[in-house]
């Protein structure tokens, strides 16, 4: 390619300014016949290629790497160009990674094992819930229009679809609640995180990022003095008495969505932000993706390395950790739940803690560093290493439709528990890693054989079909 070639189209949508071949000009008179003699073979051969590729003129396009193929066969195979936005393969790679580390927090063994799998397992509790957030703000981005923000008409049916999934999601969530599993399922907080960031899917990466930092500082503090109010206060139950979705769902309703949820939205809207300004960026560009895993170690190291630190350095914060929670020792505060909460008046001390669901400052920047971590780490692998790519196929597809494998391993769940009474295995042993390692080989031939077959998982088929009524906003 000559030094004057275009950069490379990204791979996860159709270009926006396809190149047109110019149309085509009577051939000049050569001087052989202009003299009235028969051209010369020199001047009839055909060009061995592309007028295009002769030297002085640059490519018309670059040659595609497989993975560039990869994104564009996708692109092809989905929505018509005007609504297309393709996919990445290492978006949907992180995507399989952070279902299955869900998996491990609901059906795996407890960290108590310890050892590596014990660790496993502890990575994966909090930070693929985690993963998953910033992977939808991701995906928030290419709805609304992917490297740049639809407008005018387009950009209000994009909106409207957005609004219609999450209210699919909160129908869909506060279903699987109703079931009675042990899962504290995310969806309808999801639902409410969509509406809560769509406003801002016009803005630039920069801006997100210094939003996304904003709100992991602001909105922790914020919490802590909301859920001090309600622990103090009796407003709270007057509140959910007349709330009409905590009698239509049988929860706390709004209240448990925005503040006293394991996924309050005052805290989880920074992972979605996050997730944003990484759609927002050119992913294709070179550097790109280093300096997104550098952002993510920074991050990683300020929110866990941070918490240890304020644990130690603050008199007396481990010891009022400890108490509040009932443990016997908080020392691993600073990055595992095994502290557990709060059991009566949450401490002023519990903000220096990091543990994945504790909802401070130090938690939100260190699960969004780890989340950053995979997410370039898995981009990485997509462009860079295609035979080990093609190996996580499986996973990749698991990814591709998460909404399904998500829903069906608590439905799975439910049905073994209360149906056939399968009594549950104990987590604390490793008598649990079985089953694990059964739900995760369950998911991955389901999806593998599916999309063989079926460019959508069952549930983001109908989930698109839903939709479609968005068409239809003027």
């Amino acid at each position: 390619m000559t030094p004057n070639a275009p950069s490379p189209a990204p791979t996860h949508e159709p270009s926006s300014n396809p190149t047109h071949e110019p149309p085509s000009k009577p051939p000049s008179r050569t001087v052989d016949q202009a003299r009235g003699r028969p051209p010369s073979k020199a001047v009839s051969k055909p060009l061995s290629r592309p007028l295009s590729q002769t030297v002085g003129k640059p490519l018309d396009k670059p040659p595609e790497t497989p993975s560039e193929r990869a994104g564009n066969r996708s692109a092809v195979s989905s929505d018509p160009p005007s609504t297309s936005t393709g996919r990445l393969v290492g978006i949907d790679l992180a995507r399989g990674l952070a279902v299955f580390g869900m998996y491990a927090a609901h059906v795996g063994p407890d960290v108590t094992v310890g050892g590596p799998v014990g660790f496993l397992m502890e990575a994966a509790r909090g930070r693929s819930s985690a993963l998953f957030a910033v992977l939808a703000g991701f995906s928030l981005v290419v709805i609304t229009g992917r490297p740049r923000p639809r407008t005018g008409r387009s950009g209000r049916q994009a909106v409207a679809r957005v609004v219609i999934r999450a209210a699919v999601l909160m129908v869909l969530g506060y279903a699987l609640t109703a079931l009675g599993t042990d899962v504290a399922v995310i969806l309808s907080f999801y639902a409410v995180l969509f509406v809560a960031v769509l406003p801002l899917y016009r803005l630039r990466a920069r801006t997100l990022a210094v939003i996304a930092a904003a709100g992991a500082l602001v909105m922790p503090l914020s919490l802590h003095a909301i859920r001090g109010a309600i622990e103090t206060g009796g407003w709270a139950d007057a509140v959910t008495a007349w709330d009409p979705l905590a009698r239509v769902s049988g929860t706390d309703g709004v209240l448990e969505l925005l503040f006293t949820g394991e996924y309050p939205v005052l805290t989880w809207m920074p992972f979605l932000v996050a997730g944003m300004a990484v759609a927002r960026l050119d992913l294709t560009r070179p550097g790109v993706r280093s300096r997104l895993a550098l952002a993510g170690g920074t991050l990683t190291l300020l929110g866990y390395g941070g918490s240890w630190l304020a644990l130690r350095l603050v008199p007396h914060a481990l010891s009022t950790v400890a108490a509040a929670t009932g443990a016997g020792s908080a020392s691993s505060a600073w990055w595992s739940d095994t502290v557990g909460e709060p059991e009566t008046h949450t401490p002023l001390a519990w903000l220096l803690v990091a543990a994945p669901h504790s909802q401070t400052t130090f938690s939100v920047l260190g699960n969004t560093g780890v989340a950053l971590l995979v997410t370039a780490a898995c981009l990485t692998v997509a462009d860079r290493m295609p035979r080990l790519t093609a190996l996580a196929r499986p996973v990749t597809a698991v990814g591709t439709m998460a909404l399904t494998t998500y829903v069906l391993h608590i439905v799975a769940l439910w049905f073994f528990a209360d149906v056939w009474h399968v009594k549950a295995v104990g987590t604390d042993t490793m008598s649990a890693l079985p089953v694990l390692l059964a739900f995760i080989a369950s998911a991955t031939l389901l999806a593998t054989a599916w999309t063989r077959r079926f460019r959508r998982g069952p549930l983001e088929h109908l989930l698109h079909l839903a939709t479609g009524p968005a068409r239809h906003v003027g």
